[in-house]
């Protein structure tokens, strides 16, 4: 259908509404960040011809039936981050100072997945942006 076809096409993305009064710990306390970054994962699926090479077509409208059938798989065959191969690498990688707090909301429209921070550094996580 359209809306998946939609979201596999990158048009997808999250709006975080905050509580009215912030984000509180289980006590209550207040809970502050120095950043705050967003982090869209997104999926696409794109058809292969019979050599096994990247179709082009004249239109997104085109392409909509191979789409599907690729979509169909649940085998994405890119997948990315902000948009773009690198967009967190190098000069764009999300960073911080030592001490400093992050809130990072990750997106994914397509698949069920989660972002994995190494060495203990997540202090609080809602998961399916329940606050």
């Amino acid at each position: 259908g359209m809306v998946p076809w939609h979201a596999t096409s990158g048009m997808n993305g999250a709006i975080m509404i905050l509580p009215r009064d912030g984000l509180k710990d289980a006590k209550g306390n207040d809970l502050v960040y120095d950043r705050a970054y967003y982090v869209g994962e997104q999926d696409f699926y794109v058809p292969r011809d019979a050599e096994g090479n990247y179709k082009k077509y004249e239109s997104q409208g085109d392409a909509y039936t191979d789409v599907l059938e690729v979509m169909n798989t649940l085998t994405p065959s890119h997948i990315v981050f902000n948009g773009a191969v690198g967009a967190l690498t190098g000069d764009n990688a999300l960073k911080a100072n030592v001490g400093e707090k992050v809130l990072i909301l990750h997106s994914q429209a397509n698949r069920d997945t989660r972002p994995h921070l190494i060495g203990g550094h997540g202090d609080y996580v809602w998961a399916t942006g329940k606050f």
